[in-house]
């Protein structure tokens, strides 16, 4: 497996089964020759093994809808310059497109008679959605012909959150919902004013729709996000949450009379386990189902094959009585199902990733989008009333054929406290008995979410280099209770670190083909932040790798996009009330104590962890003249660069981890044993 294998990885997507449960579509992502992303709809019978591809050229069509007689097929492309919405027959014929939408249309949702679609828009507080796209200008033509004569102006902020990693610098334009009518074409919108909105639902009779959005006086300021319904008929608004949680994606029950939502009240901030909720709608009481079982709701499994963590509506029964859903457990994410009494059971797990369910209308049959180690993902058709499971694709499996993969082993130990740490360890591709191999340690992001049993395309690249790879989940992570992940707020650099440290010290223990005088280490968000602790505190490994990390917390108040909360909340001081606490865990603090050759890797628009984190590392262990340390500035790159980045920027990034690591920890291996046995 090498860096360049990532141009031949195809990424499956977002799986809809039809109502009847006879077909699914999907969406494959890929690399073409020109190194750019390009999607396209498949669609295929649950009952045949070939799929049937249905859209091709240079564009991006994402997210399939069945109509609910499943005779049309919904989706969103940008073959028209922008996202909009289009249409296809299920008996063939070339797609329709149906929204002009001034800044295009996404998330398409049927309502039940199949008349109308639900969509989200962008719009700033002057503009409705049924506004049509303008033409281009002649303005406009120059600029895309390398004739940019477009007047630059200075940017005017006045709110605090006036950026995003995923969307760059706030442009005045929000999230509203708005209703497509299929047989008059008439366009009306929803929702309006400053704020955004998110997971539309019809009610089963059409007559009312629930979302959740953030409607106070200032959402930059309090973090919440309510469920609401308005009626289609009186446009009356009802809000349904009392404004002291974060919940999303509401889901109507078979009758109605019910809503279903994820989410949580935020006892532990950022930390705290999502749960399922129900809201009845007649006495507005709310109820957490899912509250005795102390395991997180949603997909929280860490990769590098796809970066949407995004929390998917629940399925609910037929009767009502209980819901399907995703949850993340001991490094498995899986199927479950609760019951409005509370009881809770698993339904499709194994040690994998999946990501992704649908399901028929009658809940008679599944179809997952999978993950494991050795695959970066397939659907599987699961009987929901036999339990039987059927593999439908195998979209990867040419280059699989050509690949020899390592298949991560787990392992599970005591910290120097007690506390019990999960993780895994990879061999080295070709490994014999009897040699020892370089380890590198990998450190996710986070760091609320896990390590698990899914495709990772830059350890498999590090084992095919001959690296033993070690991961696992250190307290601070999902996958083990609310109490573990909790245990890092407060505490960055603390037991956390202790926890890697331990894990290195059983791998070197338990695993005699370990070479201790040969280790790396390497992670990123998160992890980046912890690599650069690591290398102000230990010289035990002979180079690092710190990615999209932090340094300081000082300055990460101010320019990240999430630093004006995100460090009072796991760090547990602000800038104002104890800036010592926010230097004690910054590990700038610490580069004088760094001597590890140091490859720091940064994108240059990530607003998450601003590059600025990462020049200050730099320009402090430059000054003092320590040893080698370079940074490497990826151009228009966000946090997501190793998940969705440009592909070009994505093999590249991999070369200059798998380089540095074989310059530093492989050559000399012998000068740096005999350093090692010195002392």
């Amino acid at each position: 497996m090498t860096a360049e294998d990532l141009y031949r990885i195809a990424f499956l997507e977002d799986p809809q089964l039809s109502p009847d449960g006879t077909k699914v579509a999907y969406v494959v992502k890929s690399i073409d020759e020109s190194r750019q992303y390009r999607s396209h709809l498949f669609v295929q019978g649950i009952e045949q093994d070939a799929p049937v591809q249905w859209t091709y050229g240079s564009v991006l069509d994402t997210a399939p809808r069945w109509s609910p007689d499943g005779r049309s097929l919904a989706f969103v492309s940008n073959r028209s310059g922008q996202p909009q919405i289009w249409l296809f027959s299920a008996e063939g014929g070339e797609p329709r497109q149906l929204t002009t939408c001034r800044h295009g249309a996404r998330q398409p949702v049927w309502s039940p008679d199949g008349t109308r679609i639900l969509f989200s828009t962008r719009l700033s507080v002057d503009e409705r959605a049924d506004e049509e796209a303008p033409p281009s200008t002649d303005q406009e033509a120059s600029a895309s012909a390398g004739d940019d004569r477009r007047v630059k102006r200075p940017m005017v902020i006045d709110r605090l959150k006036y950026k995003s990693d995923e969307s760059g610098f706030f442009d005045g334009k929000y999230r509203h919902l708005a209703v497509l009518d299929l047989i008059t074409g008439e366009v009306r919108q929803i929702t309006e004013g400053p704020y955004d909105h998110d997971g539309g639902a019809w009610s089963p009779d059409g007559t009312m729709i629930a979302f959740t959005a953030n409607r106070t006086d200032d959402p930059d300021r309090t973090l919440i996000a309510d469920v609401y319904v308005v009626s289609i008929r009186t446009d009356e608004w009802r809000r349904l949450t009392n404004g002291t949680g974060v919940f999303s994606v509401p889901s109507w029950s078979p009758d109605g009379s019910r809503i279903a939502c994820i989410g949580h009240e935020k006892e532990y901030a950022g930390a705290t386990l999502k749960r399922i909720w129900t809201i009845d709608l007649v006495s507005g009481g709310m109820t957490c189902v899912t509250r005795d079982w102390d395991v997180h709701v949603g997909d929280v499994a860490i990769g590098d094959m796809r970066s949407d963590h995004a929390d998917r509506p629940v399925l609910w029964t037929p009767d009502g009585t209980g819901v399907y859903f995703l949850a993340s457990d001991r490094g498995s994410t899986g199927v479950y199902h609760a019951g409005l009494d509370g009881s809770v059971s698993p339904v499709a797990g194994g040690e994998r990733h999946v990501y992704a369910v649908t399901m028929d209308r009658e809940r008679k049959t599944a179809v997952l989008a999978a993950s494991d180690p050795l695959n970066p993902g397939d659907l599987y058709r699961l009987s929901l009333t036999t339990g039987v499971e059927r593999r439908l694709t195998r979209v990867n499996q040419a280059l699989l054929d050509e690949v020899v993969l390592s298949r991560p082993e787990p392992l599970a130990f005591e910290a120097e406290d007690g506390w019990r740490i999960h993780g895994w360890i990879m061999k080295p591709v070709g490994w014999r008995e009897g040699e020892t191999y370089p380890l590198i340690l990998e450190i996710h992001g986070g760091p609320h979410m896990m390590y698990g049993y899914t495709f990772f395309h830059e350890m498999q690249m590090l084992a095919s280099r001959g690296y033993a790879v070690l991961f696992t989940n250190p307290r601070g992570s999902h996958g083990y209770g609310q109490r573990f992940v909790d245990a890092c707020r407060g505490d960055y650099g603390g037991k956390d670190y202790r926890d890697l440290m331990n894990a290195v010290d059983y791998a070197v223990k338990t695993f005699a083909f370990i070479d201790e005088s040969r280790m790396g280490v390497t992670g990123g968000s998160y992890g980046g932040f912890m690599t650069n602790w690591i290398v102000g505190q230990t010289n035990r490994f002979r180079a690092a790798v710190t990615q999209r990390s932090i340094s300081n917390w000082l300055s990460f108040y101010g320019v990240s996009d999430i630093g004006y909360f995100f460090a009072a909340d796991e760090i547990g001081a602000n800038l104002y009330d104890n800036p010592d606490k926010l230097w004690q865990h910054s590990p700038l603090r610490h580069a004088a104590q760094v001597e590890t050759p140091l490859l720091i890797l940064h994108g240059e628009r990530d607003y998450r962890c601003p590059i600025e984190q990462a020049e200050q590392f730099y320009a402090a262990l430059k000054h003092q003249g320590k040893a080698p340390v370079r940074l490497v500035r990826f151009p228009d790159a966000n946090h997501e660069l190793s998940r969705s980045g440009d592909p070009v920027l994505r093999v590249e990034r991999l070369r200059l981890i798998a380089d540095w690591f074989d310059q530093y920890v492989k050559a000399g291996a012998e000068e740096r044993r005999n350093e090692y046995a010195k002392g």
